[in-house]
């Protein structure tokens, strides 16, 4: 399985790296990207920062019968379903609203109003969870990535 590395206009934070953890570009370079159709999804994110995931190498991997994982937000979703019906798409939810919280608060990346943001995204997102062919509930990291991946058609020795 390959996971693709998605191209944002948000500075890296702290041990990120480029092209590892995300393609930093600025907004002219994403604006180019968006405007070439070079990406296959997408979007601002919490009414601040451009996301989006390279076409090319999406579309080689798939070409090469290996199966891409995408992670991105229900307005990418919403595009790549439009893009690639065939599409498997997994809605990954929290176990609880609670737990959410917790977990968001308690990554401490993010100021209190970044954090009220991502909560209201993270609402309208929970709300089209039926949007999606499954539903992962991410109680454990292992136990979801096994689920992910058995949806996936993966076989894991």
């Amino acid at each position: 399985m390959w996971l693709s590395v998605s191209a944002t206009t948000r500075p890296p934070r702290p041990g990120e790296v480029d092209g590892v953890h995300y393609h930093f570009v600025d907004g002219d370079e994403f604006a180019r990207m968006v405007s070439n159709q070079e990406l296959l999804e997408w979007a601002v994110v919490h009414g601040r920062n451009w996301y989006g995931t390279p076409r090319a190498q999406v579309e080689e991997r798939l070409a090469q019968g290996i199966p891409a994982l995408l992670e991105i937000d229900l307005q990418g979703a919403r595009q790549v379903r439009a893009a690639m019906p065939d599409a498997r798409f997994v809605f990954l939810a929290p176990p609880s609203w609670d737990e959410l919280v917790r977990r968001l608060v308690g990554r401490g990346t993010e100021g209190e109003e970044e954090r009220t943001r991502r909560l209201a995204t993270a609402k309208v997102e929970l709300a089209a969870a039926d949007e999606f062919d499954h539903i992962v509930i991410n109680d454990d990291v292992h136990r979801a990535t096994d689920e992910i991946v058995s949806l996936m058609g993966i076989e894991t020795a």
